[in-house]
């Protein structure tokens, strides 16, 4: 009924719009005219940005039905992507594309569909998306996995995605342009969880794999170009490269504390600079590596060493200056600081300073729905937890999700009732991003019972964790 709708919508909109041609079925060589349109239910803003990479092409705003529609004179083939803060998608154009798109914010990557010339290789992308999105979310508890377990499932899982890709391929006849981005979408996925699993499972578990990994556990790296301009400005190969280079790294270090470490976040960075040559990639991967190792180390001598080398690297201005930016906010939180305060607000909406909680040890850990097996696991990791140590006070904190989506999964997930947890929601993510530098969910901060920090950069699923908690 949903498609239907939309399709009705579509036709009735484009049939409306006096700005768009005529149908018909070919088009001169030289005519690149592309068209784009839609409706946003329940939008968060007034307006859709349209990019290519990092670049604003242009901005689209929504009329008083919330629609938009838009023709451009000529739009070059390719890979392109559309935001409506906060939420952001990638839009797949061929030559004289005319695609129309639906979604609702409160669902945005489930609800979203396109309609019109070049609709199926984009519903396409989404549907595969959203597969390798729920795999991904399965996945906290197959890292724990012994080697052979841990290759059953993602090999099940590659097989699964084949499959659909191969299918998908044959059916829509797509060219070998998009067909890079599709294969990609699969191998990447794959290829980025064989790549985490050493070092996420030694963080977990406390014991290395290194030695027991096939011969040919990597030969995929022989397959994947680090310098592929196609896929310059997709995220699935930016991550993947990025955890590359943390793997490369841990195969040399001796422990996972190593890895962390200034020594082996310098050798990141002079691996990237070595073996990536286009320049955007190079500096998406170097400010990935430059907030994770920020997360890690909070020694400012450290710092100055690290960002010497870092700022001969980056070539992105503006991407270093937001680096420059979380660190200033990362050395705020050291240890024996007072707990910035932030908007929270509880399941009644009453306004909530944190720091009013806080009068034993406190553990606070995030969320969000978007996550779903983390927000299980990471609650149930709470209660072992709070079987042990009934002393300390656990504060769940929802994060990225609008209030009534978070009150829907309190209550799906039957958080509310647990009486281990106090749950609050995160009304405005700039600010906690901003003051707590909480921009990923899996990060937990120990809190003292004087309201300072004991420690703000942890994790729930560390190995360590109850070390951490005890000091």
């Amino acid at each position: 009924m949903a498609k239907k709708y939309f399709l009705l919508f579509s036709f009735s909109f484009i049939i409306s719009s006096t700005t768009l041609i005529s149908c018909k079925n070919s088009f001169d060589g030289d005519n690149y005219v592309a068209y784009l349109g839609g409706e946003i239910e329940n939008p968060k803003c007034n307006y859709v940005v349209f990019m290519k990479g990092e670049k604003v092409i242009d901005t689209f705003f929504l009329d008083n039905n919330n629609r938009f529609f838009h023709k451009f004179d000529s739009l070059t083939p390719g890979l392109y992507s559309f935001k409506h803060d906060p939420e952001y998608q990638y839009i797949y154009f061929d030559k004289n594309d005319s695609l129309m798109l639906r979604l609702n914010t409160l669902d945005f990557d489930n609800s979203l569909m396109f309609c019109g010339r070049g609709d199926e290789k984009n519903n396409f992308l989404m549907e595969l998306f959203i597969q390798n999105n729920n795999d991904r979310n399965q996945m906290y508890e197959v890292y724990t996995k012994d080697i052979n377990a841990f290759q059953k499932n993602i090999d099940s899982t590659y097989k699964k995605a084949k499959s659909l890709y191969l299918k998908r391929k044959a059916f829509i006849n797509w060219n070998e342009d998009f067909d890079k981005i599709a294969s990609s979408s699969v191998e990447l996925n794959h290829a980025y969880k064989k790549e985490i699993f050493p070092f996420v499972h030694e963080f977990r578990t406390g014991k290395s794999v290194k030695n027991d990994l096939p011969k040919d556990y990597y030969k995929h790296r022989k397959l994947i170009d680090l310098n592929d301009t196609a896929l310059v400005n997709y995220s699935p190969f930016v991550k993947y490269v990025t955890v590359l280079l943390n793997n490369l790294v841990l195969t040399d270090a001796k422990d996972i504390a190593d890895e962390m470490s200034l020594e082996s976040n310098i050798k990141k960075l002079q691996i990237a600079d070595r073996l990536i040559k286009d320049k955007h990639v190079k500096n998406l991967v170097v400010n990935n590596i430059a907030n994770m190792y920020l997360l890690s180390d909070q020694c400012t001598e450290n710092n100055a060493k690290f960002f010497q080398l870092y700022s001969k690297i980056a070539t992105d201005k503006k991407l270093e200056a937001e680096v420059m930016r979380t660190s200033k906010n990362v050395h705020k939180l050291h240890n024996n600081a007072l707990l910035p305060n932030i908007a929270l607000q509880d399941v009644t909406g009453k306004s909530i300073a944190i720091n009013d909680l806080i009068n034993t040890k406190t553990v606070l850990f995030f969320w969000s729905k978007q996550s779903d097996s983390q927000a299980i696991f990471s609650h149930k990791k709470v209660d072992e937890l709070k079987a042990k140590y009934p002393n300390i006070r656990f504060i769940s904190i929802n994060i990225g999700n609008s209030r009534s989506e978070w009150l829907n999964e309190l209550k799906k997930h039957k958080f509310i009732s647990n009486p281990n947890t106090i749950e609050l929601f995160s009304s405005d993510f700039e600010e906690i991003k901003e003051k707590w530098v909480i921009n990923k969910i899996h990060r937990t901060m120990i809190i003292n019972a004087n309201g300072t920090i004991n420690n703000a950069f942890v994790s729930l699923f560390d190995a360590n964790f109850e070390n951490k908690l005890n000091n």
